[in-house]
């Protein structure tokens, strides 16, 4: 595409009241206005023949078709041609996801020399929300020599980059857990002796419940000897995520949903290796889907691609055909782990009721993130009437959030509140204190 710049249009409105003013004064130098008309747009010829040609241009746009959610990347943009203009622009169309407006604008640089030079751009972006990025096409631009005409040319790129939740939160909350409690090392050996299944008898050491001593059998070894219990396994669990209006809100500088996925992603992986079945739920005004109960760490990547098809619904989550939907599905006791966030009592009391139906079967935990903004609110020194209005405010909400808890308590559900940072690792530590219970 070819058309005139600013220059152009200036210089032909230059030479409308030029041609105007000969017409009163000289009507005889009239043709002087149609040779300057002509002169522009011999100007516009020889800078649309010379310089760059768009048809030569060839575009290499190299960036990564994998990404995780709130992870800083690169795209690399390189033009090149035969003959490279001293100076380009362009605009990329692209998924929200990855720029605000869906517009990039920039300037190319030019890089290298003689055959090897190119015009180039390095554009660091980050990845907002998970789902399918769309990159979808390139414009570039760059004036004639005379910088009369802009030459333009559109670069259909239409692939796609996959923004999946970010593995590396997930793995780093891993190795953390590993290192203070060797979970999968150590507490092996301890998780033996706190199920409710009956293994073996084993000297008694100090740190063992008393209470698991045999005293008959101590006595005829003449030394203390302690009862060992196998923990339970092949435990179903199911991993349910509110994907709805009040988890779409960001907490920090990441979804309240996207902090679940990651916390998901690591209690599946802790579960998987544990020999326990995992599957995922997800929920909005209508149930999205649930996967397959998978049971071996080779499954992992599946769970992954399942999260990361979770979107954000713009909706109220519907709990009452959500659980109902979920508990239909499960044919045995379970333990239901629900990533959701409630307001206040009466936006909860649809939840509290389904929840209600779904412990008579059913172990159900719920993990919600627990409210900094409102507890720093609540405890701010007022320094005026407004901030004594704003802590009257969040603390009526903080009590509502409380009873909202307690009502699921006194149902027999397990509750557990949550930093946004440490939701992984508290999630996990709550996982593993169920199993050690014995009680799925």
């Amino acid at each position: 595409m070819i058309y005139p710049t600013r220059r152009a249009i200036y210089l032909l409105l230059l030479g409308a009241p030029v041609a105007l003013a000969l017409g009163l004064l000289r009507p005889d130098l009239w043709l002087v206005a149609l040779g300057w008309i002509a002169l522009v747009a011999l100007g516009l010829l020889l800078d649309t023949l010379t310089g760059a040609a768009p048809r030569k241009l060839a575009l290499d746009a190299q960036f990564p078709l994998q990404i995780g959610v709130g992870e800083p990347f690169e795209m690399m943009l390189a033009a090149r041609a035969p003959a490279l203009p001293r100076r380009a622009e362009f605009a990329l169309s692209l998924d929200e996801r990855l720029a605000p407006g869906g517009r990039i604008a920039a300037a190319f640089e030019t890089v290298g020399d003689g055959e090897d030079a190119a015009l180039a751009h390095r554009l660091p972006l980050t990845a907002s929300r998970r789902g399918q990025a769309a990159v979808d096409a390139l414009w570039v631009r760059w004036a004639g020599p005379l910088g009369l005409v802009w030459k333009q040319r559109r670069f259909a790129i239409d692939r796609a980059i996959s923004v999946v939740p970010n593995m590396r939160l997930v793995t780093d909350e891993g190795r953390r857990l590993f290192q203070r409690n060797s979970w999968f090392g150590l507490r092996q050996q301890k998780l033996r002796g706190e199920g409710h299944e009956y293994e073996a008898l084993a000297e008694y050491q100090p740190g063992m419940d008393r209470r698991a001593i045999d005293w008959n059998a101590s006595a005829r070894h003449v030394k203390l000897l302690a009862k060992e219990y196998r923990v339970e396994r092949d435990n179903r669990v199911v991993l349910a995520i509110d994907a709805g209006r009040t988890m779409a809100e960001p907490v920090g500088a990441m979804p309240r949903v996207d902090r679940a996925v990651s916390a998901a992603l690591l209690l599946a992986y802790a579960g998987l290796k544990l020999g326990d079945r995992i599957s995922l739920f997800s929920f909005a005004a209508k149930p999205i889907g649930m996967t397959p109960a998978y049971m071996h760490t080779q499954d992992f990547p599946a769970l992954q691609r399942a999260a990361s098809r979770i979107d954000y619904a713009p909706v109220e989550s519907n709990f009452t055909l959500a659980l109902s939907t979920l508990g239909a599905e499960l044919n045995r006791r379970s333990l239901i782990i629900l990533f959701t966030e409630f307001t206040d009592a009466t936006s909860a009391d649809l939840m509290i009721r389904a929840a209600g139906r779904l412990v008579k079967k059913h172990r159900l935990l719920l993990v919600v993130i627990k409210d900094e903004e409102l507890e720093d609110e609540e405890r701010r020194r007022p320094e005026s009437g407004s901030d004594v209005t704003r802590a009257n405010v969040a603390a009526a909400m903080l009590r509502d959030r409380q009873l909202v808890i307690a009502r699921l308590q006194r149902l027999g559900a397990d509750v557990i509140e949550v930093p946004a940072d440490a939701m992984g690792a508290h999630v996990v530590e709550a996982y593993l204190g169920i199993k050690r219970q014995g009680s799925l």
